[in-house]
């Protein structure tokens, strides 16, 4: 009976042992793992002309600097204006900041590249679903309420758009959902729709606005990737030919320490939503496209 004790006791020890081995093989296996699964579906909270379905984390700033130059090509492009780079079309100077790691407020001053210039806009972006990473949550959705104000001088012309003969015409307001998913290591899509009023418009023109579009992100190394975007704004008018698809391309680089830097190539002149997707008339096939580029820079508070 005693022998049979000790073999016992010895089989016990022996799984005792193989078990310590597993766990301490799963204890040093699990940073790399984790590591490889934290995949965002795009690294910025914008794409090129989009937002993207991104917030920040609770308590973090981002302090972010946008320009665009003028046509590169066309009658007003070329030479003379050494390809745009000595036109400033739009500039943009803001903050967005992380209420919660869901909800994002953000405020920004835009030059304004349309009929309503120095433009004030804030923002709330809510993400209502999210990926974190390749085997989560399926899809990320974020919604999107904006306000622009515009702050140009009254003018006492009566047919001038900054007219302003109340307050609220200085007011345009968007509303708009993302929709998107990151498919592989490499590739991000995302679709949104949403729809844009303005107070106070042109006589031929119509005070509300619908849109759809999409995005893509495509990534080439660990921290280089390809953007592209493209948003279809809708009058349901005949006054929608003379207007065009806002159209984006971009490179991304993420320079580290919460630094990102893009450099892009779009139709559109405008930084913010009410700008470009009401006012877009370049056209690429015409050479007006310009170059554009975003600085983001994050803080935590």
């Amino acid at each position: 009976m005693d022998f049979r004790k000790t073999e016992s006791n010895m089989m016990g020890s022996t799984q005792y042992i193989r078990l310590l081995k597993i766990m301490l093989l799963i204890f040093l296996l699990s940073p790399f793992v984790s590591a490889q699964q934290v995949l965002p579906i795009f690294k910025d909270r914008k794409i090129i002309n989009s937002y993207s379905t991104e917030t920040l984390n609770k308590g973090i700033l981002d302090f972010r600097i946008g320009h665009r130059f003028g046509d590169m090509f066309g009658d007003q492009g070329g030479w003379p204006t050494f390809y745009g780079l000595e036109n400033a079309r739009d500039i943009l100077i803001g903050f967005d900041y992380g209420v919660t790691d869901n909800l994002l407020v953000g405020i920004n001053r835009t030059k304004g590249a349309g009929p309503l210039r120095m433009l004030v806009n804030s923002y709330l972006k809510y993400k209502i679903a999210g990926q974190n990473d390749l085997s989560d949550r399926p899809l990320a959705v974020t919604f999107v309420a904006m306000n622009s104000w515009s702050t140009m001088p009254k003018s006492d012309e009566i047919s001038a758009i900054n007219n302003f003969p109340k307050f609220a015409h200085r007011l345009t307001y968007h509303f708009q959902m993302l929709v998107s998913k990151r498919f592989s290591e490499v590739v991000s899509l995302q679709f949104n729709v949403g729809y844009t009023h303005r107070n106070f418009v042109d006589l031929d023109d119509v005070n509300y606005l619908l849109n759809i579009g999409g995005a893509g992100r495509f990534q080439l190394n660990r921290r280089l990737a390809i953007l592209v975007d493209a948003n279809i704004p809708t009058r349901f008018r005949d006054i929608d030919t003379k207007y065009t698809i806002p159209l984006g391309v971009g490179l991304e680089w993420e320079t580290g320490g919460g630094h990102v830097f893009q450099i892009n190539f779009t139709n559109a002149g405008g930084l913010s939503e009410p700008d470009y997707l009401a006012y877009t008339i370049s056209k690429w096939s015409e050479g007006q496209f310009r170059l554009g580029f975003t600085i983001s820079r994050q803080f935590r508070i």
